[in-house]
């Protein structure tokens, strides 16, 4: 019998998945496990039991999670619900105010922050204005408004556009005047009755239109004379209208605002005046003045995104492009398609900028990708994130980067939370999944270093964020007041009525304790509690490669003859090395509460030949639900090879 040691000094590849476990001759093997769940990868290649979620507020529906940064020190958390919004600053609520967005539009809801605004749009729905003006205090006044175009007592500077048949035209009853009211007779069907109150263009003179008597027929009331009143195809109305939808998407790059398709132009781009954010006026095509224009390619595909980088990047739902110009103007600017991923049409998830590279979910719905601009190509790839780990990645529907923890969490279609550790500089790519007992993630958000998520459970919605003093989901932590003596008894858990609970108190935990009338009961008296939902990390080795060379994979017979892992800050270790899983002793002379660092070596029994590719196949497996720390370092395992 021939001995073997296998030694795993990192996780840096994460979770692979079930297809590649047959492929022991990648790198990525030696480095990945078979199940990684409700854990971390730490940058440096260990395994962490993931924080517990603390519980902030119980919501009354659905949300979008938008983080509001108006600098280092002030930082907050905007909650759009069914037409309600709430700010909340460290976890507490400071004030709510009205939107016009409902749980119908979060899945294309799009924004973008400037110092103290936030932009929000909605091809469906007029975009919004969310400021924040100084009060004398952190709360401040926060006031949601229309956007306000640039305007003169002549012209309004918002975009606009010939909409139909360029061969249409329209013949006025007469030139008008400063607040005249004429005519306008188009040749063929043009007028709807929601062009009502919109701005038009005829032979460039603005008016408003006061009425539709038909298809073919409306009056305007114009803004100054006409030049004559021939038949003219020189007219244009607003863009962005509700006849015509809103913007899409918003973002702001070389000291202008830039707007991204909207409902009927989902293809094309218009910039702002270079320092006038909302003046759209194209003027004579001067350096600063405003740029329109399509992306024009052999499909018209609808942008679903836009991002200031390197360059101006725009995403679309059949690809990628890198608008060019240093500066932009009218002048130089130029559009070229860089990649033919592209990106979901049907849901806006939010771009997020990792160490230069955009990462945008995939029109796939199975791919996560980073699209990265290389000096030696002089243009953009897309690699996908996901490639090793496709099986995590199920229709991603939210996403956030937190960058203290080089942490992605990615919010799933099907209510998982993906986790992947991010770290290019040192070939770091890991993906691990994370889960709340009888509970689907929804949103989440990076505020002021804070992860915030929004949980449904049975039918009930939550905002919690992860919280490294807690080991348990939705949890609550209770305290005696100042000169209260200890009690059985605690309140405060209306939240969680009917939710069957353990409990953290003083070294011990209670398992299966139900809330009623929203009050928990303990067997004995305690000064403190943490309650909340359990849950169990793991973590299992991939199948061992067991040739020798002589026969096929899988072929040798295996036995694991030992096995150490070096773990660190480690409360808890329940192993399963091949006859079922049993709590190891951590350190003599330990309390049981107290953390332990070192190696813990087991011994090993048992044969066993090929793989049945399950995640428990390999080597050793590795469960807990001690809500207190655990990190794995590394594992040395020594095995005996035979025929």
């Amino acid at each position: 019998m021939a001995r073997r040691v296998l030694e795993k000094t990192t996780f840096s590849t994460g979770e692979l998945a079930p297809e590649l476990w047959g492929r022991s001759d990648l790198n990525a093997y030696g480095n990945g496990a078979a199940r990684l769940r409700n854990v971390f990868i730490e940058p440096s290649g260990g395994v962490r039991r993931r924080p517990g979620i603390a519980l902030i507020d119980a919501l009354s529906g659905p949300v979008r999670l938008i983080a509001f940064e108006f600098n280092t020190e002030q930082t907050y958390l905007l909650v759009f619900g069914d037409y309600q919004g709430t700010v909340y600053r460290d976890g507490v609520a400071i004030v709510g105010f009205e939107t016009p967005f409902g749980v119908m539009h979060h899945a294309l809801l799009n924004w973008t922050q400037s110092a103290d605004t936030l932009l929000v749009t909605h091809p469906e729905v007029e975009p919004m204005r969310l400021t924040r003006k100084a009060s004398g205090d952190d709360v401040g006044v926060w006031e949601m408004t229309n956007w306000a175009w640039r305007e003169t007592a002549v012209k309004r500077f918002q975009p606009y556009y010939k909409f139909g048949d360029p061969a249409v035209s329209i013949t006025p009853s007469g030139t008008g005047g400063a607040g005249g009211t004429v005519s306008i007779t188009a040749s063929s069907a043009l007028f709807e009755a929601g062009h009502v109150g919109t701005r038009w263009r005829i032979q460039g003179i603005e008016g408003q239109i006061a009425g539709v008597s038909s298809a073919t027929l409306a009056t305007i009331t114009l803004k100054e004379a006409l030049p004559d009143a021939s038949t003219t195809q020189d007219f244009e109305e607003q863009v962005f209208s509700a006849v015509r939808g809103w913007p899409r998407s918003v973002t702001f790059h070389q000291d202008r605002m830039v707007i991204g398709g909207s409902r009927d132009l989902p293809n094309r781009l218009w910039m702002s005046k270079s320092g006038d954010l909302f003046n759209f006026d194209l003027g004579e095509g001067l350096d600063d003045e405003a740029i329109e224009f399509a992306l024009l390619a052999d499909q018209v595909n609808a942008i679903t995104g836009i991002f200031a980088g390197r360059h101006l990047q725009v995403f679309t739902s059949g690809s990628e492009w890198m608008v060019t110009g240093d500066p932009l103007t009218p002048a130089n600017i130029q559009v070229t398609r860089q990649t033919r991923i592209g990106s979901r049409a049907d849901r806006t998830v939010p771009l997020v900028n990792v160490d230069g590279a955009t990462i945008f979910a995939a029109r796939s719905g199975r791919e996560l990708r980073e699209f990265l601009f290389t000096d030696v190509e002089q243009a953009y790839g897309a690699a996908d994130l996901a490639l090793l780990s496709r099986h995590l990645v199920q229709g991603p529907v939210d996403q956030a980067f937190d960058a203290d923890r080089r942490l992605l969490h990615v919010v799933m279609g099907d209510g998982s939370l993906g986790t992947l550790t991010l770290y290019r500089s040192e070939a770091i790519t890991a993906w691990s999944a994370q889960s709340v007992e009888g509970a689907a993630f929804r949103a989440v958000a990076v505020a002021g270093g804070q992860v915030y998520l929004c949980l449904e459970r049975d039918g009930k919605f939550y905002l919690g964020r992860f919280d490294e003093g807690c080991g348990l989901d939705l949890s609550i932590t209770a305290e005696l007041a100042e000169g209260e003596s200890p009690r059985r008894h605690w309140g405060g858990f209306d939240d969680l009525e009917g939710v069957t609970l353990a409990i953290w108190t003083d070294g011990l935990l209670y398992r299966d304790i139900t809330v009623s009338g929203g009050t928990i009961s303990l067997a004995d008296a305690v000064s403190t509690v943490v309650a909340g939902l359990p849950f169990t990390h793991e973590i299992a080795a991939l199948p061992p490669a067991g040739s020798d060379g002589t026969r096929a994979h899988g072929g040798n017979a295996l036995r694991l003859v030992s096995v150490t892992f070096r773990v660190q800050q480690t409360a808890q270790l329940r192993v399963d090395t091949g006859r079922g899983f049993r709590d190891v002793t951590l350190g003599r002379g330990r309390s049981e509460d107290a953390a332990y660092s070192g190696d813990v070596s087991l011994r090993a029994l048992g044969w066993r030949r090929g793989s049945a590719g399950r995640d428990n196949d390999g080597l050793w497996r590795i469960a807990g639900d001690f809500p207190r720390p655990f990190l794995l370092l590394g594992v040395a395992s020594e095995l005996g090879v035979n025929d």
